[in-house]
């Protein structure tokens, strides 16, 4: 059953996003400095800033929703809606001043993402979809193209260090299979596969901030996303992450990766 979707939560994303873009740009390409987390990925007052001002925005709106965000952690995770926040997607595309770094704010509804925005404050587009709607970017309706033999399909990960063991070996078996691999565009990745530029994105060690706002936009633009199993996206997945443009091709996809990596069973 589609999950209602009140035009305040949209209209509060779309006040998010201009309000992530502003402090974002306010700070990009100036003397930043970036610590390093405890997982070795960089943050800055940017990130911080950001989510801040997000957080701020959900609380004066719907104090009884959720938020589970990149910087500040969890915050009532058993509400019928929480928002997920990464205030910078990409945080090393910023601070090495690369312009493909993005915000993105989801929406689930209990457990599964239903609403999302993907926002690229420097180049300025921004790519909404969710239950019950199309997907758009600046507005204008978007739609996946389909690409019916794996061997014709642009692929795209943010980096080939991001896999390791099995999943280097499944995502290096993907990479024969394609046409090209392609890398170095973070969550831009997905906002241009809704638009039809790229047949799939395959990723790992990804968090529930990263992918939960994707999964609305991919999918009202037609494609299909999973995890490298084939299953849903939710709270509770493994990090995993296979965006397609079609359902045909996402299988096959799935499938070349299963005999990629020991243990990876497609769908």
């Amino acid at each position: 059953m589609d999950t209602p979707r009140p035009d305040a939560f949209t209209a509060l994303a779309q006040r998010m996003a201009d309000a992530s873009g502003e402090i974002l740009r306010r700070y990009f390409r100036t003397a930043v400095a970036a610590e390093d987390k405890p997982d070795q990925s960089p943050v800055t007052i940017a990130d911080r800033e950001t989510e801040e001002t997000l957080r701020a925005m959900i609380e004066a709106e719907f104090p009884e929703h959720g938020i589970i965000g990149e910087e500040f952690g969890e915050t009532r995770t058993d509400a019928e809606y929480v928002w997920t926040l990464d205030p910078l997607d990409g945080t090393a595309a910023f601070i090495t001043g690369k312009p493909l770094f993005g915000t993105l704010i989801g929406l689930l509804h209990q457990g599964a993402p239903v609403f999302g925005v993907i926002d690229h404050p420097i180049t300025r587009e921004r790519w909404i979809g969710g239950k019950g709607m199309g997907a758009t970017c600046n507005g204008e309706a978007v739609q996946t193209r389909a690409c019916g033999d794996i061997s014709q399909a642009m692929l795209y990960a943010t980096t080939p260090h991001m896999f390791s063991g099995d999943a280097a070996r499944a995502f290096d078996h993907l990479c024969q299979a394609v046409k090209r691999p392609q890398y170095g565009a973070d969550c831009y990745a997905y906002g241009l596969l809704a638009s039809g530029f790229v047949d799939l994105v395959a990723e790992t060690t990804m968090k529930v901030c990263d992918y939960c706002a994707l999964v609305p936009v991919v999918e009202a633009a037609g494609g299909v996303i999973s995890d490298w199993s084939g299953k849903p996206l939710g709270l509770t997945s493994d990090g995993s992450v296979l965006a397609a443009g079609d359902s045909q091709l996402h299988k096959q996809a799935l499938a070349v990766l299963g005999e990629g990596g020991e243990g990876m069973e497609p769908a």
